[in-house]
């Protein structure tokens, strides 16, 4: 029997999960940003600013759009130096960042704030409307601290990523501390565009492989310094295909706490299944296919450079692969990454 890893039924909705507006340091208003993702087939954002979580409800349109309420938040080594002028290349010295989105839609209540730190570009103009646990938490830059922001995300209700690590000048020894988190960036389109090697698989890795059961997310971070169109525009790089019944607040957050979703900057993934051992996969027209697992234990479907592929199969070792993870690459060297098939999950 035929046991699928992305639902059979229901839609599949493109998604932006990690967003800046005029709120905080981005460029476009929610309104426009809204618009240019419906031009390019998205149905879902979640607004993400910087320390300011606030409702945006009023963008919703039934079966459409849906936007998805959150905030981004920050926590930084001792010595670190920026600016808070939406110049993402500025700055020195290690940071930790996280989006945290709610999973219902009248959770608007920030944790870890603090009213005097941490806050971005217009996001002033906005602390009279926010509303808070508490306004004075003085964040922490260690393993236990960002460990602990996570958790009380977690504990109140929302769905916390870890973001961007090469950016955040983050590696193994750091992240490797991290504890609570949903999902990691495998990518993401904002630091990408400004020169940094943002595919992040091999941190993605590194977190299954000491049997944290995380997801992967490919976002934009968009904050819109450059032309919309522009070879260097930050929107709609990256994005995940949401597999839910309906295009409702609790649907969608529920299928993101399944994992019932991919991340892509280009290629699809249709079907995910797994049937008397083997992990199946069906794709778009890609240049290979891989099979990641947690051991040394891989396989590749691949085509010649003016042929395809669309599909391929893994006989999985469940006594020693840990999880497998598909990961799909077109020939322009986009890439599609599946979540993890955790082995105990196998029926």
């Amino acid at each position: 029997m035929k046991q699928f890893f992305l639902p059979e039924s229901g839609g599949a909705f493109k998604a932006n999960l990690h967003c800046h507006s005029t709120v905080s340091d981005g460029r476009l208003t929610v309104e426009e940003i809204k618009a240019q993702y419906m031009k390019h087939g998205y149905s879902i954002v979640a607004f993400t600013d910087h320390d300011v979580l606030l409702s945006h409800a009023d963008l919703n349109e039934p079966g459409r759009f849906l936007a998805l309420n959150g905030y981004e938040m920050e926590v930084n080594e001792q010595g670190f130096t920026g600016l808070k002028s939406g110049d993402l290349t500025f700055g020195s010295g290690k940071t930790a960042h996280m989006c945290l989105v709610a999973l219902e839609p009248d959770n608007l209540t920030q944790v870890c704030y603090n009213k005097d730190k941490y806050i971005w570009g217009n996001a002033k103009a906005f602390i009279p409307e926010l509303k808070f646990d508490r306004d004075d938490y003085e964040r922490v830059y260690s393993h236990e601290g960002v460990s602990e922001m996570m958790r009380l995300g977690r504990e109140h209700g929302f769905f916390v990523t870890y973001n961007h690590p090469t950016w955040s000048m983050e590696s193994w020894p750091d992240y490797s501390g991290y504890e609570n988190m949903h999902a990691v960036e495998i990518w993401n389109t904002g630091c990408e565009r400004i020169g940094y090697d943002e595919y992040n698989c091999h941190c993605f890795d590194d977190l299954l492989r000491q049997g944290k059961r995380v997801y992967a997310l490919a976002t934009d971070d968009n904050h819109n310094g450059q032309p919309l169109e522009s070879p260097l525009d930050d929107s709609c790089g990256g994005w995940v295909v949401i597999r839910c019944e309906k295009l409702e607040y609790r649907c969608v957050t529920d299928a993101l706490l399944r994992g019932s979703f991919y991340a892509s900057t280009g290629p699809e993934i249709h079907d995910l299944w797994a049937e008397d051992g083997v992990l199946h996969v069906t794709t778009s027209p890609a240049h290979r296919i891989n099979f990641i697992t947690g051991a040394r234990h891989t396989g590749s479907v691949g085509a010649h450079r003016s042929e395809t592929v669309c599909e391929g199969a893994f006989r999985m070792d469940p006594a020693r692969d840990g999880y497998v993870r598909v990961e799909v690459i077109d020939q322009y060297g986009e890439r599609a990454v599946s979540n993890p098939v955790w082995m105990d999950q196998l029926k």
